[in-house]
């Protein structure tokens, strides 16, 4: 638990065993942070198991004949070593991974990784230009990160959003579902009824769509925080 300035109590649950994390204003004593806290049990035990009950990938060897996602489709991976720099090639049905040879499993993730992070950049600035119109924000930075316990966040004051790498491999639909999430708290900061109206507005299937991203497989880790 942490107490800042901030106006609201916020409530968070994460992967992968369902750790609570609660940040609450300085000004919230013990006893009523307490109640609060037991009164949302229910909802933080319901969020636990959901969370117990989400598929994790299989660790990947990055060898031949492996699954990989991008898109929300489903890719064999093909290896080819090469004298030449790294590269990947998205086929119909393959992802080929071309690399010198020798090259070990980390370095052929580190490679596939950073193809994932250069097909996000592509992608987000014109759906960040399309919510920027709807919203009459403006976005003044993105970026794309490895996340362990986020989907997206959002420094309103900055005007920055950033998205988890992950979302290279999931559908469209849930990669703009997050880019519309982080974009409404330019304009909402915190989950209160006010930013699940701008949701609503802004995006009228998004519980939909979170619903179809959190049914998802995600990535095996040693998770950690």
């Amino acid at each position: 638990m942490i107490q800042k300035d901030i106006k609201n109590v916020h409530l968070s649950v994460h992967p992968p065993e369902g750790r609570v994390r609660v940040s609450a204003p300085k000004h919230i004593d013990q006893d009523t942070l307490r109640a609060f806290i037991i009164a949302k049990l229910p909802w933080i035990r319901k969020q636990q198991q959901k969370l117990q009950l989400q598929e994790r990938e299989a660790p990947r060897d990055m060898v031949g004949g492996e699954s990989h996602y991008y898109n929300g489709q489903r890719y064999l991976l093909e290896i080819v070593e090469r004298e030449a720099p790294p590269e990947v090639d998205l086929g119909h049905h393959t992802i080929t991974l071309y690399v010198r040879p020798g090259t070990d499993p980390d370095k052929r993730l580190a490679v596939l990784r950073e193809w994932y992070r250069a097909r996000l950049k592509e992608r987000l600035p014109a759906l960040i230009q399309r919510y920027e119109k709807l919203m009459n924000v403006q976005v003044a930075e993105f970026g794309v990160k490895q996340m362990k316990t986020r989907w997206g966040t959002c420094n309103p004051a900055a005007s920055r959003i950033w998205v988890n790498l992950e979302l290279a491999k999931k559908p469209a639909s849930c990669l703009e579902y997050i880019v519309v999430h982080e974009m409404v708290h330019l304009l909402e900061p915190s989950h209160n009824e006010r930013f699940k109206q701008l949701m609503t507005q802004y995006m009228p299937n998004w519980r939909s769509y979170r619903d179809e991203l959190n049914s998802l497989p995600v990535r095996y880790e040693d998770w950690g925080y």
